[in-house]
């Protein structure tokens, strides 16, 4: 039987009315039947997702293959199901309520295959207003890396990968995880990867906010996102380098992920809830070392983590409250030290350190000058001092007067 290029494995569960578009951009691939297949999973949908799965592969024979389950619970168990029975040299995620652009599979093996790519990232857009961090995509790259590139912002399993090196890893999704689960799977096999690319001309994932805000990560409560930001980080503590690859993995979930859980709507939670959230908060930045990037976070993020961790709940409170009511704090001018002024600064019965606020420091002023590069200054006219300078003896005489400047 002939190997496909690529395999797409998508993982159905009440997508409908998205699935048909999902399904109708695969149909209409550039790279042809003959070079792909397509692995569906219905997880038990109730919409007539599977119906509408079944009726495709009737009618493209031989490009879809499709099974159906019992509802699992979440996107893991059917991903995992999905790639088990892949056989394309390549993978590609695609989520059941996304699109394809028409030349995307070609382009996407074109490329790996150029590049000898472990991980293919391709350009992603959004729709209906969902958001998609587009600094991977600034330009082209046959190589980056976490130190040298916005990787750490395009965890999302939305790529495509090489299948042996899943497959010798045995990389497949947590299925304890209810949300965040891709990406602990994107992130070992980057870290493992021997290259990773990035495909920005063209656009070629579509990814799609549903008018229901179904999307699983929308329904995702604050304690299933904390365990999944755990499972990221734990892999990120086994495999990644220390130093700048580590830190940048670090700052992106304790810039973003964590943070989120700590604004207006932990207020609209019951207390036992806030409480619980911020003690698994509190976990994550000692296990972690999130301290160690707080000088890469906004001011306002290191304050909300440094106040769940330490347990001071109602000051945290009154941090998003402040927000809501005044916005951005006033500046605090102390020498050549800038901070941000929230209530909580310099608060003698918080005790915080001043660093948490601080948002800018002015460079240290010049040495004034010394006797002798006043005296030169000062006997040598600044028109000769400039005709001097087409000698080299004399550049280096001025050099070392001025303390290196010519």
């Amino acid at each position: 039987m002939t190997v496909p290029d690529v395999t797409v494995v998508i993982a159905v569960y009440n997508t409908m009315p998205y699935l048909t578009a999902c399904l109708d951009s695969l149909v209409g691939q550039t790279i042809g039947p003959a070079r792909m297949e397509v692995v569906a999973v219905d997880d038990g949908s109730t919409d007539g997702g599977g119906a509408l799965l079944d009726d495709y592969a009737a009618r493209h024979p031989g490009l879809f293959t499709v099974l159906h389950q019992p509802n699992s619970g979440g996107p893991a168990a059917p991903t995992n199901r999905g790639l088990a029975l892949a056989r394309g040299r390549y993978v590609l995620f695609l989520g059941a309520d996304d699109w394809l652009g028409a030349e995307a599979l070609e382009r996407m093996v074109t490329a790996a295959d150029t590049w000898g790519s472990d991980v293919l990232i391709p350009k992603q857009v959004g729709v209906n207003g969902r958001l998609v961090p587009q600094g991977i995509f600034a330009a082209t790259a046959a190589s980056v890396g976490f130190e040298d590139s916005a990787l750490a912002w395009a965890l999302a399993d939305t790529k495509l990968f090489r299948l042996e090196p899943l497959r010798r890893h045995n990389l497949a999704r947590n299925e304890d995880l209810k949300v965040y689960s891709d990406q602990p799977f994107t992130l070992a096999a980057c870290l493992r990867a021997g290259r990773i690319s990035v495909l920005a001309d063209y656009d070629y994932y579509f990814l799609v906010l549903r008018e229901d805000r179904g999307n699983v990560t929308q329904r995702a409560g604050s304690l299933d996102r904390l365990r999944g930001v755990a499972a990221v980080q734990w892999v990120a503590a086994e495999h990644a380098a220390p130093g700048p690859q580590l830190d940048a993995i670090r700052a992106r979930h304790f810039g973003w992920e964590v943070p989120q859980l700590l604004q207006a709507d932990l207020l609209r939670q019951p207390e036992e809830l806030q409480r619980r959230i911020c003690d698994g908060v509190a976990d994550l930045v000692r296990q972690f070392g999130a301290r160690e990037v707080y000088d890469r976070l906004p001011v306002a993020d290191r304050l909300r983590l440094e106040l769940a961790a330490t347990g001071r709940i109602e000051a945290l409170r009154e941090l998003i409250r402040y927000e809501a009511g005044h916005g951005d704090p006033p500046v605090v001018v102390d020498g050549r030290r800038h901070y941000a002024g929230y209530p909580a600064f310099r608060d003698a019965a918080l005790a915080l350190p001043d660093e948490l606020f601080l948002l800018a420091e002015a460079p240290p002023d010049p040495p004034p000058p010394t006797l002798v590069q006043q005296v030169w200054r000062g006997a040598v006219p600044a028109v000769l001092r400039r005709r001097l300078r087409r000698y080299p003896a004399w550049r280096r005489l001025a050099a070392s007067v001025n303390g290196g400047r010519r």
